[in-house]
C-alpha cells in the first residue's frame, strides 16, 4: 500500500441507518481511510450483496477488511470442528474477495495443552492447505492469523512469523493491544514496539512493512491475558510511543481501531501519526 490508512472495526457509530453500505460511506465523511468487516459470529453479507459492498468501497475509495468468525480452533482434535474451521476462514475470504477486500483476520487456535511444535505443525498444515483452496479459485485476498491475547492461544509474534515466511499469500495480524495484554502489560515501551517491528522486517522484509494489518485499542488484562477492549485515553496502552515507531519505520497498510468509541479513537490515532 501507498500510506498507512486509519479506520473502524465495523461501521461507525455515528452512521445513520447503520449497515455495511452506510458505513463505508460515513468512513469517507469521518475521512478515514478503511473499513473493516465483522464477520466475528457469522458471514453477514450474500454473495448477492457483496457486489453493492464492493462499488461502494471503489466510489468512496475505502478499503475493506474482514475479522472472520471467532468459531476457529485449527488445532481441534475433532476433524469436523477442524473441517468447520478451516470453512469459515475460506467463507469469509470468499465474500470480501466479492467485496474487493483485501485481507482476512482471524484467530488461529489454542493450544489445547498440547506440545507447541505440534499445534504449530497442525495450524501451519492448515492454513497451507486453506491458501491452496483459495488460490485454486483465484482468490488472493490475504490470510492473515492475529497475535492473540492470551497465553492460552495459539498466535505470537514468533509463530506468525514463521508461518508467514512459509506460505505466500499469508501475513500477520499485529494486534499489539493483544501483545500488551498476553504478556501481562509489556509491549508497551518504545524498544519493545521498535523490537516486534524489527522482526518483521527481518523475517519478511520491506514487503512486510509496506503490507501491515494492524489492530489497536485501549484494553484491560490480567495475570491470564486478554479481558476487554477499552478507550485508549482510558487505558494504559502506550499508543503515542507506538506510532511514532510504526512513523520511524515508514509502514504502510491498514489500521483497525477496536476501541469501544471505533471512529473517535481511530480519528484520535489517525490525528496524531499525521501532526
Amino acid at each position: 500500500m501507498e500510506k498507512l490508512h486509519f479506520g473502524t472495526a465495523g461501521v461507525p457509530l455515528s452512521t445513520e441507518k447503520r449497515d455495511t453500505i452506510n458505513g463505508i460511506a460515513r468512513v469517507r465523511e469521518l475521512g478515514l481511510g478503511n473499513m473493516e468487516l465483522e464477520f466475528v459470529h457469522s458471514v453477514n453479507i450474500s454473495s448477492e450483496k457483496a457486489p453493492l459492498v464492493r462499488e461502494q468501497a471503489k466510489k468512496h475509495n475505502v478499503i475493506l477488511t474482514c475479522h472472520a468468525p471467532y468459531f476457529i480452533n485449527l488445532n481441534a482434535v475433532e476433524p469436523e470442528k477442524l473441517s468447520a474451521s478451516m470453512a469459515r476462514i475460506e467463507n469469509s475470504a470468499d465474500i470480501l474477495n466479492q467485496c474487493g477486500g483485501v485481507s482476512v483476520c482471524f484467530h488461529p487456535g489454542f493450544y489445547l495443552g498440547m506440545e507447541r511444535q505440534q499445534v504449530f505443525e497442525k495450524v501451519e498444515n492448515s492454513i497451507r492447505e486453506i491458501r491452496k483452496r483459495l488460490d485454486d479459485r483465484g482468490n488472493n485476498v490475504f490470510i492473515r492469523p492475529e497475535t492473540t491475547g492470551k497465553e492460552s492461544q495459539f498466535g505470537n509474534v514468533d509463530e506468525l512469523l514463521k508461518i508467514s515466511q512459509g506460505i505466500e499469500g499469508v501475513m500477520p495480524v499485529f494486534d499489539f493491544s493483544h501483545l500488551h495484554a498476553r504478556s501481562g502489560g509489556k509491549y508497551n515501551t518504545k524498544p519493545e514496539f521498535v523490537e516486534v517491528l524489527s522482526k518483521v522486517e527481518k523475517a519478511l522484509g520491506r514487503e512486510g512493512l509496506d503490507n501491515m494489518h494492524i489492530h489497536l485499542s485501549g484494553i484491560a488484562y490480567s495475570d491470564k491475558g486478554e479481558r476487554n477492549h477499552l478507550i485508549l485515553e482510558e487505558s494504559d496502552m502506550n499508543y503515542k510511543q507506538l506510532l511514532d515507531v510504526w512513523k520511524e519505520f515508514k509502514i504502510k497498510g491498514v489500521v483497525v481501531c477496536e476501541s469501544p468509541n471505533i471512529e473517535d479513537d481511530a480519528l484520535l490515532l489517525k490525528r496524531y501519526y499525521e501532526r
